[in-house]
Order: structure tokens, then C-alpha cells, then sequence
């Protein structure tokens, strides 16, 4: 019985999410076409359900002792937060191209965009004022709420700490005149020791009580007034985009390629007019050559670009190229390796004491090694023809290539390198006896066996190996680029631990779930060219 319309679709849809790996939404497409209805809704509940609640249970739970849990660098940043805190990321890289746009623009549209920005701009700064007055009543009630609730306590603090110092005082008196008595020979010294030691526990039960009390002071004070959090997060905010606003002018204004260029083309213009009416020889010479400097610096201007700060999306897409860079070179020194370790005995005895000596050495070391003998072929990186040439390409330009990610690229390339070459050398030593006898009786040549037997009944194994290799660049490549200072989500997660800003453990924690979800993908995308290459209809694992 032929298939119906229907069926061909779920059936693609199906065969979609599993080339895909995701077939725990099987059930919802059967469901969706109507199959097995109440089967259906069981597994949905069993595989979607309740790991959807379970997740929201680690969130509430996340959310719970975020605040509870103090660390040096603050609370734990909850979920909001962080969520807060990759808005903010997000905004801050659409500013930049904003003010790129700013500074290209020129004619009518600059005119146009430089009124409009003033009247935001003065918009923005009268709301400033008015939000900064209500920061400043705020303050001024918690302060007063403060001094109710320490109030009591400091002035039973200040008695205490009186009556402790006359105390002491007493002690001490008590103690000398003892002493006394010792070095006349009328106590022993044990009364002495023992009247020391009981100054020294009275003095410690009275710090404890007065450092109990400034400890209720201080707690009393790290309070949060919740009207004094609103109005600095609302000034806060306005503030930001007052600010962003003021860079626009002067973007928009004086900082504009076209009004720059303008100014020094102006400039060329008054010293080539004054040159043509120089009364004297050496005035003319002293006009040539400040004409000359406009004239350079006409040129300067006109190749000039934007320097936007990097953004985490840059970092983002840097990281990934690296990543890609290094597991091609593992890939490219892996396959070829390990179809020569699977085809010969001898070989792979011979490899297979440097793979067990050199695949357990870590990431931190492979690094300093290639910063010392990589890092002797780029001993001038500004003039290398090779990272010139790099620099030029147009897809990756903007990249920036440098020695750093040459350095991290090599790293993720030596430390990737090994499950590749181990699984192709297993997929190619355990391809079946029929398939090389049937070669045999053909009588196929060796580069025809290679590439009609070995390599395709090995790739299901071989890309096995790759998966495993690109999730451990990824994660080799964070740690790398953390030490090498090349720029990337790496570098990005070691500047906000040493910055210490107020958004810093929330940023961290950002980055924790960018580099989980895009190794989440890249996971992916290896699981369906494993699946493209699989002849065995296998599932793959999660």
C-alpha cells in the first residue's frame, strides 16, 4: 500500500530528527499526525515533561540560594541576572554598530541623525537630573530608617566599649600591683600567671561582645532598601543611554570621518593658498611642508576605519574560527595516521608508545611549548608576511589573526589530535574480512582498496573520533586562550575576573552557558555528518 502525503511528511520530519539527534521529539510528531495518541502523550510526558520541570526545578533551586551564598566577589548571580547581564552584552555590540554608522555617515543623513540625537540627548539629561533627586531621597530615607535600627545598638556599643576600657584599666592596675608583690616576695608568680590568663579571657569575651554588636551594625547597614535599588537601577539605566547618546554627538560631530576629513582637506586648501602667495623663499618652504603633513594627513583619514571595541560576539566568532582552525589540523594529521596505524601491525606498535605519553599531557603545557618554538617563526607579527596576507583575506579580516590564536589553534590541534587518530586507526583495523577478501578477488590496486573499502567503511568510526575531537578542542580552547591572551570567550572570562565589576560573576556565568550551548551545536552538526557517513542505521549517542 502506497504512502499517503501525510506519512511522507512525518516520515521526513522523523528521519530529520534523527540524522539530528533529536528524537526525544519523536513523540511529538507522531502526536501531531495523530499516531497512538495516548502512547504518544506518555512519552512526552516521561522525556519532555518532566525534564522541562526538572530544569525549572534547578532555576527555582539557582534562584533560592543565589543570594544566600556570599562570595568575594558578591552574591551569586541569579538567573535574572545573568539574563540581565547577556542583555547588557547584546546592547553594548549594537551600540557599537550604531556608532560605526555615526562616524561613516556624512551629507544630509549625518545633519539629520546629529538633530535627532540632540533632542534625545537633552531629553535624557533632564531625566537624569530628575532621577538623580529621587536617588538622593532615597538615600536619605534609608539613611534615616538606618539610624533608627543602629541607633540603640551603637549607643550600647559606645557604653559597652566604656565600661570595657575602665574594666581593662582596673585589670591592669590589679596586675602591676601583683607584680609588685611578686618582686617583693610576698605572692608567688603563679597568682600572677593566673591573673594575666584571666585578663586575657575577659578581654577576648568583651572584643567578642563589641565585635557581636558591630556586626549587627554592619548587617543593618548591607541591607537592601528596595526604593533605593529601584531609583539607582532607573538612573542607572537613563544615565547609560545618556551617555550613549553624548558619544553619538560626538561621533556624529567632531569625531565624523566626513567632518575630520572636511577639516584637514580645509586645512590643505588655506596652506596651498598661502603657498602660492609665500613672499619669501623661506616662507614658501615652511608652508610645503606643513602642507605636505595636511596632505598625509588627508590620506590617513581616507583609509581610515571604525575601531569598534570588541563585543562578545566577536570573541564569540574568534573562538570559533580557532576552534575550526585547530581540529582541521588535527583532522588532517589524525586521518591519514591512523589509516596507517589500522593498515599496518608494525606501525601502530610504533605510534602507540608516543600516543600513550603524549595524550594525557595537558592543554597548559602543550601551550608553553608551542609559545616558545611556534612563537620563533613570528619574530616581528606586524611586518610577517604570512599574517599579513591572513589579514587581508575578506572573510576573516576582521579576526584579527595574530600569534596568540596560532598558539591556541596549535594547542586545540595537539590535544584533539588523539581520539581522531585512535578511532580511524580502530575503524580501519576492525573493517570486515569479507570486504578486503572480496577486494582481493578483484584483484583491486591499494589506492583503490583505500578509497573504495577502507576509508568508506571506516568513516562511521572515523567521524566518531572527530565528534569526540572538536568537543575536546572547544574545551581545551577556552583554557587556552585564557593563557595565551588571544582574544576570545577564553580572554573574555579571564578580563572580567580581573576587572572585578559589578556585572563580573554574572558575565562569567554568561559565558559558561554561551560556550555550553555553542559546544552543544558543534556536538550537532558532527552527530549529522556521523549519521551521513553511518551505513548502519545506528542511533547516535546523546
Amino acid at each position: 500500500m502506497a504512502e499517503s502525503a501525510k506519512d511522507k511528511v512525518k516520515y521526513k520530519i522523523l528521519k530529520a530528527l534523527d540524522v539530528s539527534g533529536f528524537t526525544a521529539f519523536d513523540p511529538v510528531i507522531r502526536l501531531i499526525f495523530g499516531e497512538e495518541p495516548q502512547k504518544q502523550l506518555q512519552a512526552i510526558v516521561k522525556y519532555l515533561v518532566i525534564p522541562f520541570f526538572f530544569v525549572l526545578a534547578c532555576l527555582w533551586i539557582w534562584t533560592w540560594m543565589g543570594p544566600r551564598h556570599k562570595t568575594k566577589s558578591g552574591e551569586v548571580p541569579t538567573p535574572d541576572i545573568v539574563w540581565e547581564s547577556a542583555v547588557i552584552n547584546d546592547t553594548i555590540a549594537d551600540r557599537e554598530e550604531i556608532k560605526e554608522q555615526d562616524f561613516l555617515l556624512e551629507g544630509v543623513e549625518r545633519e539629520a541623525a546629529l538633530a535627532e540625537v540632540t533632542k534625545e540627548y537633552a531629553v535624557l539629561s533632564e531625566e537624569v537630573k530628575r532621577l538623580k533627586e529621587l536617588v538622593a531621597t532615597a538615600e536619605a530615607e534609608k539613611a534615616e530608617l538606618e539610624a533608627k535600627a543602629i541607633g540603640p545598638i551603637q549607643e550600647k556599643h559606645d557604653a559597652l566599649k566604656a565600661e570595657y576600657k575602665l574594666a581593662e584599666k582596673e585589670r591592669d592596675e590589679g596586675i602591676a600591683a601583683i607584680s609588685e608583690e611578686v618582686a617583693a616576695g610576698k605572692a608567688d608568680t603563679a597568682s600572677l600567671i593566673a591573673a594575666i590568663r584571666d585578663d586575657g579571657v575577659a578581654t577576648d569575651a568583651e572584643r567578642a561582645e563589641l565585635s557581636a554588636l558591630k556586626s549587627q551594625i554592619d548587617e543593618i547597614r548591607s541591607q537592601k532598601y528596595k526604593p533605593l535599588e529601584e531609583a539607582r537601577k532607573s538612573y542607572d539605566k537613563v544615565a547609560d543611554a545618556q551617555f550613549f547618546m553624548k558619544t553619538r554627538l560626538e561621533f556624529l560631530d567632531k569625531r565624523n570621518l566626513t567632518v575630520k576629513l572636511d577639516e584637514a582637506q580645509s586645512k590643505l586648501d588655506g596652506y596651498m593658498t598661502d603657498l602660492a602667495s609665500a613672499g619669501s623663499a623661506k616662507d614658501a618652504l615652511k608652508i610645503a611642508k606643513r602642507a605636505v603633513k595636511a596632505e598625509e594627513s588627508v590620506d590617513r583619514l581616507e583609509g581610515q576605519e571604525y575601531a569598534s571595541a570588541v563585543t562578545i560576539y566577536h570573541q564569540t566568532k574568534r573562538s570559533i574560527f580557532t576552534v575550526f582552525v585547530g581540529f582541521f589540523m588535527a583532522a588532517f594529521v589524525a586521518i591519514p595516521v591512523g589509516i596507517m596505524c589500522g593498515l599496518n601491525k608494525i606501525f601502530m606498535a610504533c605510534l602507540t608508545p608516543i600516543i600513550s605519553v603524549f595524550k594525557p599531557v595537558s592543554p597548559v603545557v602543550w601551550l608553553l611549548i608551542f609559545q616558545i618554538v611556534v612563537g620563533a617563526f613570528f619574530p616581528d607579527p606586524e611586518n610577517h608576511a604570512l599574517l599579513n596576507f591572513l589579514n587581508e583575506l575578506p572573510l576573516i579580516s576582521s579576526l584579527e589573526i595574530n600569534p596568540a590564536l596560532i598558539f591556541s589553534a596549535c594547542t586545540v590541534a595537539m590535544c584533539a589530535v588523539w581520539p581522531a587518530l585512535v578511532n580511524t586507526a580502530l575503524g580501519v583495523s576492525s573493517i570486515d574480512q569479507d570486504h578486503i577478501n572480496v577486494a582481493r578477488v578483484l584483484r583491486l590496486g591499494f589506492w583503490n582498496r583505500l578509497f573504495k573499502i577502507v576509508i568508506p567503511s571506516a568513516l562511521p568510526l572515523v567521524f566518531a573520533g572527530l565528534r569526540i575531537s572538536l568537543g575536546v578542542g572547544w574545551m581545551v580552547l577556552i583554557a587556552a586562550e585564557a593563557l595565551s591572551s588571544s582574544d576570545g570567550l577564553g580572554k573574555f572570562v579571564w578580563d572580567e575576573y580581573q576587572n572585578g565589576s559589578s556585572l563580573t560573576f554574572a558575565n562569567i556565568i554568561m559565558v559558561c552557558f554561551v560556550v555550553g550551548i555553542i559546544g552543544f551545536l558543534l556536538d550537532r552538526m558532527m552527530i549529522v555528518l556521523q549519521r551521513f557517513v553511518s551505513f548502519d542505521g545506528g542511533g547516535t549517542s546523546v
